[in-house]
């Protein structure tokens, strides 16, 4: 099977599923694992975000909502050379990857496009089961889904009658997302209170003072498709008087993939670092301040 993925959570299941060789394309948001990026680029973002703040990034994504532009650019010639059996698409945020109304014109005809929209973290792991079962490697799904529920789990026990402090998880930096989707479940998982966001919810903005309003004990920025390095040279100057941590948004938080159990990992041992052990996943520290961005 020729498989082209437009989904960057899709290509970690790919990959998680032992099925690199049968993938033959990917969006330029696949980034996991490090073999994928030899992998022909069949779809782009139409926004450079390199040199743009997060205040900037959101304007512009609002801005192409409102007037209906998609923000990925979809090479159908490139799409047509490579003769896709399979591919794998979403309908969930047309903001986080290409969705299947970009691919209205640009897949040859007769190709079989698969949509995946997971909103919690059930979702999330009956997905991978899903997707397995659409490659023909249904029960390596099996295992992987038992994986993580398994690795959650192993953190729930860990953290289970300790008090749960208020968390705020931030999905964007400027203005601050609210969570929504899994993340909210995934702070409850490691044994915090999530404040500002509903599972299975989408994510929202709001503001600084909303959020210090409801007096979280941590902040988490896990900015949605950024890096460790991305959110953290756009929130590097924020402080606000609330211990603040930086994560891999993109890697292990914002991507629907078999990763976010480790997500989980990391979050459990920032809120309850003498209960949960260390995953050694990357996150760096704001430090504190008195006053608070707008």
């Amino acid at each position: 099977m020729r498989i082209v993925s437009l989904l960057p959570s899709a290509t970690d299941m790919i990959a998680e599923l032992g099925l690199l060789d049968s993938l033959v394309g990917i969006s330029e948001d696949s980034n996991w694992p490090p073999e994928v990026l030899s992998k022909p680029l069949v779809a782009r973002t139409r926004i450079d975000v390199s040199e743009l703040t997060s205040a900037e990034v959101d304007a512009l994504v609002n801005q192409s909502a409102s007037e209906s532009h998609t923000l990925y650019a979809v090479d159908a010639q490139l799409m047509d050379e490579l003769r896709p059996d399979l591919v794998i698409t979403q309908d969930l945020c047309e903001v986080c990857a290409v969705s299947s109304g970009d691919l209205a014109t640009a897949c040859p005809l007769g190709t079989d496009v698969f949509s995946m929209n997971p909103r919690s973290f059930d979702d999330v792991v009956e997905s991978v089961i899903t997707l397995a079962a659409r490659l023909h490697v249904r029960e390596r799904g099996v295992d992987v889904a038992k994986k993580m529920r398994a690795t959650v789990e192993g953190v729930r026990a860990a953290v289970a009658g300790l008090e749960r402090p208020r968390v705020f998880m931030a999905e964007w930096i400027d203005p601050p997302y609210g969570s929504g989707h899994w993340l909210p479940e995934m702070v409850e998982a490691a044994g915090g209170t999530n404040v500002l966001g509903k599972p299975g919810e989408y994510s929202f903005a709001t503001t600084w003072e909303a959020v210090l309003a409801e007096e979280p004990e941590l902040i988490v920025m896990a900015a949605c498709g950024f890096s460790l390095e991305q959110a953290l040279e756009r929130s590097s100057e924020l402080r606000l008087p609330v211990r603040t941590v930086v994560v891999d948004g993109d890697a292990y938080f914002s991507r629907p993939a078999p990763r976010i159990a480790d997500g989980v990992r990391q979050l459990a041992h920032l809120i309850h670092p003498e209960a949960a052990e260390d995953p050694g996943l990357p996150y760096a520290e704001l430090p504190l301040g008195v006053a608070h961005a707008g």
